[in-house]
């Protein structure tokens, strides 16, 4: 695992090498086929989660058996940092969407590099401050954004985070399902399923297995608004 990885997540972009490699020594490895659970909501634990390499999908279940998908997260993203502090079952579930490698660490590690490292608390802050902005944006858009204009707005933050240029487009590799998709959204397949349909037809994107390649990302902007 590079230095470099570890500097993507919030909690350590601060740190210098020196610091980055005594943190890495720090930190334990694992590993998961796509498709494994990482842990399960309501799991006991007390470790954060780093993402290394691949990708993978954070959930809720209903008590019927419905599901919610919170996040997609990749390399430099990281979760359960809330069992670090409030060391209660886990609040959601985790799956690997793809083949993953995390970097973890425990709360007794993580005591011993906050004491003086004020740099690494306002990082936590940060990745705190963040999931709680994001909480509530997505509260706000299920409340006052059309379907459509959700669509729009999930394939650009998908694009920033797994985007890669090219000269036809952004080529977006989310590797999520439709089902999955839908349910990042917040919508029924068929719903999302009509919304990509229209982009592609007006020439804002192409899809494809798995991704989309985005051709009018102002277009994608107007639409997520």
């Amino acid at each position: 695992m590079e230095n470099d990885v570890l500097r993507q997540a919030p909690l350590f972009n601060g740190l210098d090498d020196e610091a980055a490699t005594a943190l890495k020594a720090s930190m334990k490895q694992s590993r998961v086929r796509r498709g494994e659970v990482v842990f399960r909501e309501g799991d006991s634990g007390d470790r954060l989660y780093v993402v290394t390499e691949g990708k993978v999908k954070l959930g809720l279940s209903s008590s019927d058996g419905r599901e919610s998908l919170l996040a997609i997260l990749g390399p430099g993203q990281m979760f359960g940092e809330l069992s670090l502090f409030d060391p209660g079952p886990r609040s959601a579930t985790v799956t690997a969407v793809t083949d993953a490698t995390f970097a973890t660490l425990a709360h007794d590690e993580l005591v011993r590099w906050l004491t003086g490292r004020p740099d690494v608390a306002r990082g936590l802050l940060s990745q705190l401050a963040g999931r709680l902005r994001r909480a509530n944006d997505v509260v706000a858009d299920l409340v006052f954004s059309d379907v459509p204009g959700r669509v729009a707005k999930q394939l650009l933050e998908l694009s920033a985070r797994f985007g890669r240029t090219a000269d036809d487009g952004i080529h977006v590799h989310h590797d999520l399902t439709q089902e999955e998709l839908a349910k990042l959204v917040g919508a029924s397949r068929e719903t999302v399923n009509k919304a990509l349909a229209d982009f592609a037809q007006r020439g804002w994107l192409r899809l494809e297995p798995r991704s989309v390649v985005i051709l009018d990302v102002e277009r994608l902007r107007r639409r997520s608004r």
